[in-house]
């Protein structure tokens, strides 16, 4: 089996996040990064389905688009159970849009897929904890013709695909899925592990596969909109009186106004 998982890296919790002087972009100068917490449950789930399978042929391949210090994600998901790794480089830093992300993110799965054959199960985080779009796995999943559930919270794997699970109000919801298909998980759907000192050594001699970005993703960016108050309106204030005699003409009014 072989399952793909697409991270992303973003500004560590508790980071105190400032903007560039153009109000477009994240100032990333000082800040520190880690991959989005959704993701990270999503290595960790593809790490445990792997491990829970028989026979040696099997794969977690992570795969990021970022500058070339994203690498730092993708050695860590070598320490906590991933086994293969590939970085789409994107220039720019992280403030693509969902388009040009799932465009980019798709060309790279058709690459690897030609190569290695068809993953059974792509994985995404159900949102990224920065953006919050909750579009890209979405859109990468219909480009490829594959169905896709978000906010899942439980997977298992079956004689022909994967059976999955979706918390709701009223208990859980149960989709299942033939393979070749795609899931966006949700935290909490398992604890991630912490890596281990071998692991950690390990990840050091990870080969990171380096893939160019589609150039159809290239187009695209954000322009600022501002909005403008409307002017102000003069206000009137009308004296009914300042007795109990006052009371008609106030219901009067208020009829007037259609409150009655």
């Amino acid at each position: 089996m072989r399952i793909l998982v697409c991270v992303k890296r973003v500004p560590a919790v508790g980071s105190r996040i400032n903007v560039t002087g153009d109000a477009q972009q994240v100032d990333t100068a000082h800040l520190g990064f880690t991959t989005s917490p959704h993701e990270e449950c999503a290595t960790e789930e593809a790490a445990q389905i792997v491990e829970q399978l028989d026979g040696d042929d099997h794969a977690v391949v992570v795969l990021t688009l970022g500058p070339d210090e994203s690498t730092e994600q993708l050695r860590y998901a070598a320490s906590v159970g991933g086994t293969e790794f590939a970085l789409v480089i994107a220039e720019g830093g992280l403030d693509w849009d969902p388009q040009r992300t799932a465009v980019a993110i798709t060309s790279a799965v058709r690459e690897l897929e030609a190569v290695d054959g068809q993953f059974d199960l792509i994985l995404f985080g159900n949102e990224s904890a920065d953006g919050g779009n909750f579009q890209v796995g979405i859109r990468v999943a219909h480009a490829l013709g594959r169905p896709i559930v978000n906010g899942i919270k439980g997977i298992d794997v079956g004689e022909r695909g994967f059976t999955a699970r979706r918390e709701t109000d009223a208990g859980y919801e149960v989709y299942e899925l033939d393979a070749p298909c795609a899931l966006g998980v949700k935290e909490g759907i398992n604890l991630p592990r912490y890596p281990t000192m071998k692991g950690r050594l390990a990840s050091r001699k990870a080969q990171i596969q380096m893939l160019e970005c589609a150039q159809d993703a290239a187009a695209g960016g954000q322009s600022r909109i501002r909005l403008h108050r409307p002017p102000e309106r003069a206000s009137t204030t009308v004296t009914l009186g300042d007795s109990a005699a006052a009371a008609p003409a106030v219901v009067d009014l208020l009829d007037e106004l259609g409150v009655l």
